[in-house]
C-alpha cells in the first residue's frame, strides 16, 4: 500500500449512510476533482461519496467496469495517493466513501498485455497459475496441434475470417500483432511459420462473428471484451479484492456497492466471504440490522415483479432499482398509461384506440421474444446455451438414468426454460434445498410441461439430482445464463422494442404493469422499513435509460393519452413521410423527455435504441440505410419551422405538471425508508438519456456557486426549487434519523392526488401526484390532511407554519406542490 498523505481517521461507530452521492470518475473527472468537490458535497448534506470503480481500467475508460489490474488504484484517476487524499478531505468534512466493486469480470483489452493475468493464460494455457482465475471451458475448443485434448481459448477479435486477414498478422519482438491487438506467443514458437505458429498457441484467433456460437469463456452479458472471473474461488477472491479490503481496513473505504451479483456462481457465498473479510459475521443475514458488523454493502440486484431480496444475504439491501419502480409508479396514472399503450398500438398499426392493460400484454410478449432471441441457434447467448448442453451430455454419459437426451432436445428445453423464467435467476446451491421462490419460478417456466428433457433441465438447475462436478457446474451456470438472458433479452432488447411509455422501460421496470396505487406504495415502504431499512434508493443512475426528471415529463403524457397521441400524429405529419412509425413515436418522446437537446445527443440515443432493439439494425449487423434514414429524420426536426415551435410549446405546456412530478419524486426519494443515493448533477433538473449520455462530467463547481444562492425557492425556477428541496431534506436526514413510517390519508374529492406519510412523530412528507388530473378535477377543493397532534408544524421548504390538526391541502401546498413538515417537541 502506498503511504497515506494523511493518516485515515478512526472509523465512526455507525457506518450506515444517511445518504450518498454517486460520482462517475473518469479521466475528465479524477479523484483530485472529487477532492475539490468535497466542501460542496458536504454542504449539500450527503454523508457518503459513492465512487464508481476505482481499480485500474482500460486507458480512457469513462465507467471503470473494464478492470485490467486489481493490484492498484487507477493511475489515470490519480492512483492510491489521490484516493487517500480524497478520503482525508472527506473525513475532515464528516463524509465517508463507498466504492463500486466489479467482482464478475475483467477486460480483454487491446493491447492484451494490459491484463497481465490474462496475458499469462494466453501464453501458458491451462498450465498458467492464472488459468483458474477465468471462467473458461477448456473442453469446448480443440487445443494446439501438439496438445489437442487440452483445449484453448477462442479470441473472436478478427475483422474477417482468418484466411482473409492472415496478411495483417505480424510477429514482432516475441509477440503476435493484429492492428491494436498484441498477443503473447507460447514459448518456443516465435520462429515458426505463421500457420504453424497459430496452430500451436493456447488461443485460437477467430472472426468476431463466431463469438455467438463458439465462444468458450463466459462474458459479462454479451460483451466479448469482458471475460468472467471465478470469484467463487477463494484465491481469486483474495487476489482481486486485496487492495479494496486493505483500504477498508485502513478506514479509507467504508462500504461497497457490488456490481451485478447475479453474474456470480454463488452470490450468497461471495457476500458472506466479503462480510467476513471486512470484519462482519459471514454467517448472518443483513436486512433489518443494516450491516453485518463490517462494511456497508449493497448489491445491484434487479428484483422482478414481487420478487424479494434473499434474506440470507449479509447485505444492507439493493442499490435501489426497486425503489425507482415504486416511486415512478405511484406518480404514474395507471388508467392513462393503459390508454396510452392502446394509442401507441394504434399509432403504429392503425385502428381504434383501446385501453391496453389486460393479459396477454404486448410488453410481456415482447419480453418473451427478446429472451427467446438470445437463446436461439444464432442468438447472442447461443454459446452459453451450448456450454450447458455439453455439461448435460456429460452428466448423461456418466449416469444412465439421465442419458439419451439429444443435444437438440437439450437446446430446445434450455431455450424454453430460459425464455419462460420469470425472474433474473434461481438461487440454488448444490447440496442445499432450493428456495421456495426458485422452485416456484422454475415451475412457472416449465408451464406444466411433462417433457422429460424439460424436467431434467429444471431438476439440474435446482440441484435436485445430487452432487458431482458436472451437476454442480450446471446448477451454477444455468443461474448465470438465466441472468444474462434476462438482462439482455428484456432490458437491452424488449425494452427498446415496445415503447408505449418509454419512461417505464427502466432497469427492473414492468411496462405491462404501469402505475402503482398509493396503498401499494405504502405497503412497499413498510416492507422496506421492516426488512431492509438501510437499502439504497435511487431515481437516476449511470444505467438508467432516462434520468428521473426526463421520466417526470413523460409521466405527464400518461395523464393525457388521447391528446398526446394526436399531437404525436400531427408531428409525424409535419415532419413529412416517414419510414418507421415506431421510430417516430420514440423520437417524439425522446425530444419531450430531454428538451432542449442538441442534435448529436438525440441521434446517438436513437441509434443506440434501434441497435439494441435489433429489429431493423443492430450492433453486429448494422443497416446503414436504415440508420441514415433515422438520423436524417431526427436532424430534420431542427430545421422544420412548422414543427420546432410545436415541440417547444408542448414542453412548455407540460412544464407545470412535470415540475410537480420532479419535486414529488425527489422528496419521496429523500424521505421514504432506505438510504437515498443521488446521481451526480441530479440535485438540479437533469434531462439525460442512456449511456454514455448520462455519464458526462458534471460541473460541481457551478453547482456549489448556485447552492449558496438557493436558500429559498424562487417561483418559476425549478432548478433552485429542486436544489433547495434536496439540500433541505439531506440535512434533515443527516441531523436525525427519520422515525417509523406511517401513511397519512387526505380526505376530500381530490384526496387521491395527495400522497402523504409521517416519519416518526416529527416529520411529515406530502406530495402531489397526477397533477394534470388534479387540475382537470378542479384543484384541491375541499381536500384536507390531518397533521399529527403536537404542533406547530413548519414546512422546511417554505418556512410556513401550520397548526396540528386539519389543514386544507390547497393552503398547505399553496407555494410548492410538495411539503416537508417538521415540528419541535
Amino acid at each position: 500500500m502506498t503511504p497515506a498523505a494523511e493518516p485515515a481517521q478512526p472509523r465512526p461507530a455507525a457506518t450506515v449512510p444517511s445518504s450518498s452521492y454517486r460520482l462517475q470518475l473518469q479521466p475528465g473527472f479524477t479523484l483530485r476533482d472529487a477532492t475539490a468537490a468535497v466542501p460542496y458535497l458536504a454542504a449539500l448534506g450527503v454523508s457518503h461519496l459513492h465512487l464508481s470503480p476505482l481499480l485500474e481500467a482500460v486507458p480512457g475508460s469513462t465507467h471503470g467496469y473494464d478492470t485490467v489490474d486489481h493490484a492498484r488504484i487507477s493511475e489515470q484517476l490519480g492512483g492510491e495517493p489521490a484516493l487517500r487524499e480524497l478520503a482525508a478531505a472527506a473525513h475532515r468534512h464528516g463524509l465517508r466513501l463507498i466504492a463500486d466493486v466489479v467482482p464478475n469480470h475483467m477486460a480483454v483489452p487491446a493491447p492484451e498485455r494490459l491484463n497481465r493475468p490474462l496475458w499469462q493464460v494466453l501464453r501458458d494455457g491451462p498450465d498458467s497459475p492464472y488459468a483458474h482465475w477465468f471462467d473458461i471451458d477448456w473442453t469446448a475448443q480443440a487445443g494446439p496441434v501438439d496438445a489437442p485434448g487440452r483445449g484453448r481459448v477462442l479470441l473472436p477479435l478478427l475483422g474477417d475470417r482468418l484466411g482473409a486477414v492472415l496478411d495483417q498478422l505480424t510477429v514482432d519482438a516475441g509477440t503476435l500483432r493484429y492492428h491494436e491487438h498484441e498477443l503473447p506467443l507460447r514459448p518456443g514458437t516465435e520462429e515458426l511459420p505463421l500457420p504453424e505458429l497459430l496452430a500451436r498457441q493456447w488461443y485460437r484467433l477467430a472472426w468476431w462473428r463466431l463469438a455467438r456460437t463458439e465462444l468458450n469463456y463466459r462474458r459479462f452479458f454479451t460483451v466479448n471484451e469482458l471475460i468472467a472471473l471465478r470469484a467463487e474461488d477463494p484465491e481469486v477472491f483474495a487476489a482481486t479484492h486485496a487492495v479494496l479490503l486493505a483500504l477498508h481496513a485502513d478506514g479509507v473505504l467504508d462500504g461497497f456497492r457490488i456490481d451485478h451479483p447475479d453474474g456470480l456462481a454463488d452470490p450468497r457465498g461471495y457476500l458472506r466471504r466479503l462480510a467476513a473479510a471486512t470484519g462482519g459475521a459471514s454467517g448472518t443475514t443483513g436486512g433489518a440490522s443494516g450491516t453485518t458488523g463490517g462494511a456497508y454493502v449493497v448489491v445491484e440486484k434487479i428484483l422482478t415483479g414481487d420478487e424479494r431480496l434473499p434474506e440470507d444475504w449479509p447485505v444492507a439491501g439493493t442499490t435501489g432499482y426497486d425503489a425507482l419502480r415504486r416511486i415512478d409508479g405511484v406518480l404514474t396514472d395507471h388508467a392513462g398509461a393503459c390508454r396510452l399503450a392502446g394509442a401507441y398500438e394504434a399509432f403504429r398499426h392503425g385502428g381504434p384506440v383501446r385501453d391496453l392493460c389486460e393479459d396477454p400484454h404486448p410488453a410481456i410478449a415482447a419480453a418473451r421474444r427478446g429472451r427467446a432471441d438470445m437463446t436461439g441457434p444464432d442468438g447472442e447467448l447461443a454459446a452459453e446455451v451450448e456450454r450447458l448442453v455439453r455439461i448435460a451430455l456429460r452428466i448423461g454419459a456418466a449416469e444412465p438414468a439421465h442419458a439419451d437426451h439429444s443435444p437438440g432436445q437439450l437446446r430446445a428445453s434450455l431455450g424454453r426454460l430460459l425464455t419462460g423464467y420469470p425472474a433474473y435467476r434461481p438461487y440454488a446451491r448444490p447440496g442445499e434445498v432450493p428456495s421456495t421462490a426458485s422452485v416456484e419460478q422454475l415451475r412457472a417456466a416449465l408451464d406444466g410441461s411433462a417433457d422429460a428433457t424439460d424436467r431434467l433441465v429444471a431438476a439440474l438447475a435446482l440441484g435436485e439430482l445430487g452432487r458431482g462436478a458436472d451437476k454442480d457446474e450446471f446448477c451454477a451456470r444455468f443461474a448465470q445464463t438465466a441472468a444474462a438472458v434476462a438482462a439482455k433479452g428484456v432490458e437491452d432488447t424488449a425494452f427498446y422494442r415496445w415503447n408505449a411509455l418509454p419512461g417505464l422501460n427502466e432497469v427492473g421496470g414492468e411496462p405491462a404493469r404501469p402505475g402503482l396505487h398509493p396503498e401499494e406504495f405504502h405497503d412497499w415502504c413498510r416492507y422496506l422499513e421492516r426488512t431492509w431499512p438501510h437499502s439504497m434508493t435511487v431515481l437516476s443512475t449511470h444505467d438508467t435509460k432516462r434520468s428521473a426528471d426526463a421520466r417526470a415529463r413523460l409521466a405527464v403524457l400518461a395523464e393525457r393519452p388521447d391528446a398526446w397521441a394526436a399531437e404525436a400524429a400531427s408531428w409525424s405529419t409535419a415532419a413529412g413521410p416517414g419510414f418507421d412509425r415506431d421510430a417516430d413515436w420514440l423520437l417524439w418522446h425522446t425530444l419531450v423527455a430531454a428538451w432542449p437537446i442538441a442534435p448529436d445527443r438525440l441521434v446517438a440515443a436513437l441509434l443506440k435504441a434501434a441497435r439494441e432493439a435489433k429489429l431493423h439494425t443492430s450492433w453486429t449487423t448494422p443497416d446503414p440505410r436504415y440508420e441514415q434514414a433515422l438520423e436524417q429524420r431526427a436532424r430534420s426536426v431542427y430545421g422544420n419551422p412548422g414543427l420546432l415551435p410545436r415541440i417547444e410549446g408542448a414542453v412548455h405546456a407540460l412544464a407545470p405538471y412535470a415540475r410537480a412530478n420532479t419535486l414529488a419524486a425527489a422528496l419521496l426519494h429523500l424521505t421514504v425508508p432506505g438510504v437515498p443515493d443521488l446521481y451526480q448533477g441530479s440535485e438540479e433538473p437533469l434531462y439525460t438519456l442512456v449511456d454514455p449520455d448520462n455519464r458526462g462530467v458534471v460541473d460541481l463547481g457551478a453547482l456549489a456557486v448556485r447552492l449558496t444562492d438557493a436558500a429559498a425557492p424562487r417561483p418559476g425556477d425549478l432548478a433552485r426549487e429542486k436544489l433547495h428541496l434536496t439540500t433541505t431534506a439531506l440535512h434533515l436526514r443527516r441531523a436525525r434519523p427519520l422515525g417509523a413510517y406511517r401513511p397519512l390519508h387526505a380526505v376530500g374529492r381530490s384526496g387521491d392526488h395527495l400522497l402523504a406519510f409521517a416519519r416518526g412523530d416529527d416529520v411529515v412528507t406530502a406530495v402531489t401526484r397526477l397533477p394534470y388530473g388534479l387540475e382537470r378535477a378542479g384543484g384541491w377543493r375541499d381536500t384536507v390532511l390531518e397533521l399529527p397532534a403536537g404542533g406547530p408544524w413548519t414546512d422546511e421548504l417554505t418556512g410556513r407554519n401550520f397548526p396540528a390538526g386539519t389543514v386544507a391541502v390547497a393552503e398547505l401546498l399553496a407555494a410548492l406542490p410538495v411539503a416537508l413538515l417538521t415540528r419541535r417537541a
